[in-house]
């Protein structure tokens, strides 16, 4: 049964974000069932998920609260759109939740299937705002190098990743790019954080000026650079940020696809790091990677701006046929309900602790450059040479010892499930200790 699932995966499958020749010579990993914070695959061998899937699965692979009710809506309204005044009383009451952990006041919500077309709508939506201002010049977008915003073509062109923008960004995409927050990488020799803060902030100010503050709508950035490394930002970096921008009418948006829903110890990265947005891109956590839904939170300012001008042209040009559909609006509900009642951000921050405990208890491996955490969320740097060899070694030896977790180079994330045990997160750690003993010995 597995070579023969192998074989139709090989012929008809192509995989996003892998290296098809790759594949085709190791064949692909297929996970076929789930259990708590573990998945098994079809050989029949367990593993601990440590990247929650894919930044995602904060209640494990098996809630049968999410599974129920996504059967129940199944059977009360299977489907339905949010076009042209339609609603359902799912998207309503999602909204609503939403609207209220919001990190800014007076939210409104606007519903997609993805990271990657809520980020899309947050930079559609700077553009209404700015053209509805009487600014339509207001195009320019800042990124900033090593941010992931999606795969879209937009995500694309925001992304400062090159195997992500590639032959896929549009040389006119009007996005422009700052230095990332990467301290341990990009500091100068005797440079402090403050310094090094300093000297980012001097930049930014530099490139506003040369492209000019007429000429920028909005700048995006993740409050923990994910796929870019996991890059926790110098403490200071983000508000000064952020006050640099208000000084020159440049919206703030903060893509919250893998930092929102607890991750960080608060609902949202952006108050974890201690900035407020205009405009907030959701989704992965939002239910748990249950079912695939996203959502773009709005200020209320920026919803006054957007539907002045929507009515004058006479409609919100933009939606997507599934955003506010029944049954995914249901299971994202029933996930915020779960994590109410699980004290979900006083259960991160209790076990940030021992989580921060274990992976500082790496750096002292002779194969470990360097390590970090935020919440549960963190990384650890390997010595390598730079060409992510070593990265990819290490996930072999670690899928050997049962740990799925993610190279991102050579820099491995760990982002477990939050229903993780303490007990669990110390056998995680075991095995990621034993797969650095054996990357030692080869």
């Amino acid at each position: 049964m597995q070579n023969a699932l192998i074989t139709s995966d090989l012929q008809s499958h192509l995989h996003p974000q892998t290296n098809p020749r790759q594949l085709a010579e190791m064949g692909p990993l297929i996970i076929e069932r789930g259990d708590g914070v573990t998945v098994s695959d079809t050989a029949g061998k367990t593993y601990i998920e440590g990247m929650s899937s894919l930044w995602c699965a904060a209640l494990g692979f098996d809630n049968e609260r999410l599974a129920d009710v996504a059967s129940q809506q199944m059977r009360e309204l299977a489907t339905y759109h949010t076009f042209n005044r339609r609603s359902n009383p799912r998207a309503i009451a999602l909204a609503e939740r939403l609207a209220g952990i919001a990190p800014m006041p007076d939210a409104r919500i606007s519903f997609a299937n993805s990271g990657s077309e809520a980020v899309d709508t947050m930079i559609k939506f700077a553009w209404l705002y700015q053209a509805g201002r009487g600014k339509p010049e207001k195009r320019k977008i800042i990124s900033r190098h090593k941010a992931y915003h999606g795969n879209t073509v937009m995500g694309a062109a925001l992304s400062g990743i090159e195997a992500v923008r590639g032959a896929f960004a549009s040389p006119n995409a009007e996005v422009v790019f700052a230095s990332a927050p990467d301290f341990r990488r990009d500091a100068r020799p005797g440079e402090t954080e403050l310094q090094f803060v300093d000297r980012l902030i001097d930049e930014l100010a530099e490139l506003i000026r040369a492209q000019g503050a007429e000429n920028l709508a909005a700048m995006i950035m993740e409050p923990v650079m994910g796929a870019g490394g996991v890059i926790i930002p110098p403490e200071g970096y983000c508000p000064r940020v952020e006050h640099l921008l208000r000084d020159h009418d440049i919206l703030v948006l903060s893509d919250e696809v893998i930092c929102g829903f607890g991750r960080t110890g608060h609902w949202f990265g952006c108050q974890s790091f201690g900035f407020q947005p205009d405009m907030v891109s959701a989704a992965k956590a939002i239910s748990s990677g249950y079912l695939p839904i996203g959502a773009t939170i709005l200020s209320g300012p920026v919803y006054e701006g957007i539907a002045e001008e929507a009515s004058r042209l006479g409609v919100l040009g933009h939606g997507f046929t599934y955003a506010g559909h029944p049954v995914t609006s249901a299971v994202a509900l029933e996930t915020l309900q779960i994590y109410q009642e699980m004290d979900l951000l006083g259960r991160v921050r209790s076990l940030s602790l021992p989580f921060g405990r274990l992976i500082a208890s790496l750096a002292n491996h002779q194969v470990v450059e360097a390590s970090r955490h935020v919440g549960l969320l963190g990384a650890v740097e390997l010595r390598g040479h730079g060409d992510g060899a070593t990265g990819r070694r290490f996930l072999d030896l670690a899928l050997s010892e049962g740990l799925i977790i993610r190279a991102l180079g050579d820099t491995i994330a760990i982002c477990p499930p939050l229903i993780i045990t303490e007990s669990e997160l110390e056998e995680l750690f075991g095995r990621f200790h034993r797969a650095l003993d054996a990357l030692d010995r080869h």
